[in-house]
């Protein structure tokens, strides 16, 4: 028995089911870039960056040094209750950051769970109005407003609150109502005003519509043009608070800094979560001044906003921009999918390649049906890629989408040994070579 399956079975023995997520028995050592060191010393691309953390890449020496340097002068403060510098300045970076030209103000968390939560708490305090919008296939977090608010069939487990109105995404691989992508006019839209609107819940009733700009957990789904700005136009007709979930896909994965931007729209919140901190656990909301300060002392967390990682935050922003990460994104995101269509051409189990910048998704089905979902088979060519060395998961509310969100600082060698690596992968799936037995440790999705 190496070192990783010891630590495998004592983490098996000690550590509770009900926060686990996991693929395989990768127990991770150390890490640099877009590579991670098993405890054995096996070498592994990473191509999911922690969920969308990892954004600058493992143990980037300036975030390194900057949380060594706030650690040294000031280790901790309460930020409910003591002011700190650094969690002003970050305050005022994060405004800058986001379009509008209004007044707007922070709120730290330390996750986009609770960062979600308060969303749930905070729009009907500030609009007088109970309900909220959002979107099948939504993932907003694991606090109970924010499950509330999600539609992935994972978190099916809980009953979700009342007030909560959810309408299909617009998934055009799978569209929710029969349409053909290209001449459906936006149907899905249509639906949200003229019918929602009109049977379900007048528009005085919503508060607020919550949307992910790329729906990751959903399946790595972008929406078509038109869409989020139509969303916009209906949210300015009826005075509805338009808030972006930008927790996963925020902070350069895009080819933008927030994912919103590839669609020119200007939200009166922005929820920030994952790569904020740059490994530190930090969320953030930004919104309009009215919105933010509705109620006092409504939603706060003893450590949340502390120094230490909003000094991590800092740094994440200035490297993003310094080197040139969103370019990276965009140009490293655009070698993957041309990529993976060619892997399309050769494997009739893909049924669809989609992304936006370094956030994209293969969608496997059954071969000789495009639409039935190959979820196994998802699952066996995230185990087999990585017994050869790289990492990513599936998610989808089907299971049958590889999921690549790997850091930005990856670099073309990457990306060419990645895609030989899930070739291989997807031809020894296709052969029959990876037994369903690897996966009886692993619940994945569930």
């Amino acid at each position: 028995m190496n070192k990783s399956q010891a630590l495998f079975k004592r983490d098996t023995n000690c550590l509770s089911d009900v926060m686990k997520l996991r693929f395989y028995p990768f127990v991770a050592e150390r890490g640099e870039g877009a590579v991670l060191y098993d405890v054995d010393g096996k070498k592994y691309l990473d191509f999911n960056a922690g969920w969308g953390v990892a954004n600058t890449g493992y143990n980037h020496p300036r975030i390194v040094k900057a949380v060594c340097d706030q650690m040294s002068r000031l280790s901790f403060v309460s930020t409910i209750s003591v002011l700190n510098e650094k969690s002003i300045e970050l305050a005022e970076a994060l405004t800058k950051l986001t379009p509008g030209n209004f007044h707007k103000k922070v709120w730290y968390g330390h996750s986009g769970s609770d960062a979600n939560e308060f969303i749930s708490k905070i729009v009907p305090l500030a609009t007088g109005r109970s309900k909220i919008m959002s979107f099948i296939g939504s993932y907003h977090g694991q606090t109970m407003g924010a499950y509330a608010m999600s539609g992935h069939p994972s978190q099916s487990k809980f009953a979700a609150g009342g007030d909560i109105v959810k309408v299909p995404y617009p998934y055009c691989h799978r569209c929710a109502f029969g349409k053909e992508e290209g001449s459906c006019e936006l149907f899905c839209l249509k639906y949200i005003e003229e019918y929602i609107m009109s049977f379900v819940c007048r528009p005085e009733q919503i508060g607020a519509i919550i949307i992910e700009a790329v729906q990751c957990d959903g399946g790595d789904v972008v929406p078509p043009d038109g869409f989020l700005q139509g969303l916009q136009q209906i949210c300015r007709k009826y005075d509805i608070i338009l808030i972006l979930d930008e927790v996963k896909i925020g902070f350069g994965r895009t080819g933008k800094m927030f994912g919103f931007e590839n669609w020119d729209l200007v939200p009166d919140v922005v929820v920030m979560g994952k790569p904020l901190g740059g490994g530190q656990p930090l969320s953030a909301v930004v919104g309009r001044k009215e919105i933010m300060d509705a109620a006092v002392s409504a939603h706060l967390f003893t450590t949340a906003g502390n120094p230490v990682a909003c000094a991590s935050a800092l740094e994440t922003i200035k490297i993003i921009e310094d080197e040139n990460l969103k370019d990276n994104a965009r140009l490293m995101g655009d070698l993957l999918i041309d990529s993976f269509l060619k892997l399309k051409e050769k494997y009739e189990i893909i049924s669809d390649v989609r992304g936006k910048g370094l956030v994209i998704g293969i969608e496997l089905n059954k071969r000789g049906c495009a639409k039935e979902p190959a979820d196994e088979a998802a699952a066996l060519t995230v185990y087999r890629s990585y017994e050869l060395g790289l990492l990513y998961y599936y998610a989808g509310v089907f299971n049958n989408v590889l999921e690549f969100t790997p850091p930005l600082v990856i670099r073309e060698e990457q990306v060419k040994t990645a895609v030989q690596i899930i070739d291989q992968a997807l031809s020894d799936v296709s052969e029959g070579k990876v037994s369903i037995d690897k996966l009886t440790a692993f619940g994945g999705w569930g």
